[in-house]
């Protein structure tokens, strides 16, 4: 049986997110933490006579978070900008892993249609030394632009 070797794990912290709000790239520079995941929608289905209910998939929400050091204008911008047009801005993400100690090389995953579901406006807290900000999201669609590559080596060979 075959096991991915450590060497191959990717590292969390090799990577960078953009965002791109009014076609201007803006790296988010400060983020500590980023996640998308698609949740898929079931439905149950029961038939009379059957012992199991049996699940159909009806469709596909995908949802984000992240966390990113307080201190950055762009989020306080785009909520200002709906704010005063009543058009919320379109916004994309770019997100890349690149651990140039893996051999499985790079990922760059393109988010289509952000809408940011929660913007800080103003924040202090004084039981942390650092503020950081929690903006969770949804958004309609997705690309992987680049893909990782199978590891060149595994263990239990």
């Amino acid at each position: 049986m075959s096991y991915l070797l450590a060497n191959d794990g990717v590292d969390g912290k090799a990577g960078s997110a953009f965002m791109v709000k009014n076609g201007r790239n803006i790296e988010l520079f400060g983020i500590k933490k980023y996640q998308t995941d698609a949740e898929i929608q079931t439905a149950e289905f029961p038939v009379v006579g059957a012992l199991v209910n049996q699940t159909k998939v009806k469709g596909v929400k995908y949802t984000g978070s992240m966390t990113i050091y307080y201190g950055t204008n762009e989020f306080l911008e785009i909520l200002m900008e709906y704010k005063r047009t009543g058009r919320f801005p379109t916004i994309n993400f770019q997100v890349t892993n690149d651990d140039k100690g893996s051999s499985v090389g790079k990922q760059v995953v393109a988010i289509y249609n952000v809408i940011l579901s929660k913007i800080p406006i103003a924040m202090l807290d004084d039981s942390v030394d650092y503020l950081q900000e929690e903006i969770p999201f949804n958004f309609t669609d997705f690309e992987p632009l680049q893909t990782f590559k199978t590891p060149t080596q595994l263990g239990g060979r």
